[in-house]
């Protein structure tokens, strides 16, 4: 005995593959078209690149000598870090002799085995060689452990160490 099983067309099904097979294709279209612009982008601005000389490029920017502020508007921190009692208001008063304003005094976060060093903030290097030059330091550098925001107004920190 035979049982046919009646075969049911579903149009709904055919037309969600002919819908799949349409995507796949226009798919595969935007991923060519992407690939040949891009493409053209960026061989036409590697081989721009490539082929502009080396002396057609800008130089870099010189900064324009900045004014030493004078000794009577440059403020100045000293932290003491050798750990000797009085030795950041004794220096505090040396530089204050010399014509400098003194914004704090105090300890250093952490003790100091090197030298003496001058640090400053961005911009007021030529201010920081100018005081180390008058208190006789030799090391100068900028602001390093410090942050700017801990010194207030100032533009220089001296930090006595044990050298």
């Amino acid at each position: 005995m035979e049982h046919a099983v009646p075969f049911e067309v579903r149009p709904w099904r055919t037309a969600a593959i002919l819908a799949t097979g349409l995507a796949a294709l226009e798919l595969l279209a935007l991923i060519v078209a992407g690939t040949v612009l891009l493409g053209r982008s960026v061989v036409g601005h590697g081989a721009q690149a490539a082929t502009k000389p080396a002396s057609s490029r800008p130089a870099p920017a010189k900064q324009a000598p900045q004014a030493v502020l004078p000794r009577a508007k440059t403020r100045v921190v000293v932290l003491n870090g050798n750990g000797q009692a009085g030795a950041a208001a004794a220096e505090a008063a040396a530089i204050r002799a010399r014509g400098y304003k003194i914004s704090a005094v105090g300890n250093a976060p952490r003790s100091s085995q090197g030298p003496t060093l001058v640090m400053y903030r961005p911009g007021f290097a030529a201010p920081a060689h100018r005081l180390a030059r008058d208190t006789g330091i030799s090391t100068v550098g900028a602001l390093d452990g410090l942050k700017a925001s801990s010194l207030g107004r100032a533009q220089l920190v001296i930090v006595l160490g044990s050298k």
